[in-house]
């Protein structure tokens, strides 16, 4: 869905066109959305890389957690906070998020563009490694809807820890899990991120505790996908 993939991929113009014609029907008012628009510039001018999702991909987030009715939403990846402002505004007003970023850097920027959207009370930054702020949370405050969009390598340690922190019935989104066909290319090897990647599949495939799809996606930057996941 982002694209946070190192390679470049051709794109077809008519991928980028017909991402274009659905957005004038479905995304309108979003060029005047003034939160969204300092974000994108705010992260641009302190040199964060423009791998955020886009916002047609940002208002799927936020469909898919209004229609499960989240109230406490978890984020891997936080980058430019670009995906939380869209993830936070389907929260109710006692809802939550928290979002997990590596880089100090990172945070702050997103921190600052939360802030200016109005959501600093319902959203919490956490800097470090993602897999050692989720293995300090209370396993009894379940979360409703997961958004994975952090370092690959880490998807397979992150999904486990899903296993306790999200709630029956929970949905987790896991961002760029095609990879622009990496993920299935016998020829690439050694690559921790596709390695990653396919270590998660075949956990999730093995896996009674998780029900999932994978969805391929095209647009106007990128081939790539996202898998679905169902807490069961």
């Amino acid at each position: 869905m982002s694209q946070s993939t190192p390679f470049t991929l051709f794109v077809d113009e008519g991928w980028r066109r017909e991402e274009i014609f659905h957005n004038s029907f479905l995304m309108k008012g979003i060029e005047h959305d003034e939160a969204l628009d300092f974000c994108v510039k705010n992260s641009d001018n302190n040199g964060l890389p423009p791998i955020a999702v886009g916002p047609n991909e940002g208002k799927y987030l936020q469909l898919q957690a209004k229609a499960i009715g989240a109230k406490r939403i978890l984020e891997l990846g936080t980058l430019g906070g670009y995906s939380t402002i869209w993830l936070a505004r389907a929260l109710p007003d006692d809802g939550e998020l928290i979002t997990c970023e590596f880089s100090p850097k990172h945070a702050e920027v997103a921190s600052q563009n939360i802030e200016h959207a109005g959501l600093s009370s319902k959203v919490k930054v956490l800097v470090g490694p993602a897999a050692e702020a989720l293995a300090k949370m209370d396993s009894a405050q379940k979360f409703d809807f997961v958004f994975m969009d952090a370092d690959k390598a880490g998807y397979p340690a992150y999904l486990d820890y899903c296993k306790t922190l999200v709630r029956k019935g929970g949905v987790i989104i896991m961002d760029n899990m095609v990879f622009g066909g990496r993920v299935s290319d016998p020829e690439v090897k050694d690559n921790k991120n596709i390695d990653g990647l396919r270590k998660t599949l075949e956990d999730l495939g093995n896996s009674s505790e998780f029900e999932a799809t994978t969805l391929q996606t095209v647009g106007a930057r990128s081939w790539d996908g996202f898998t679905f996941v169902l807490r069961v």
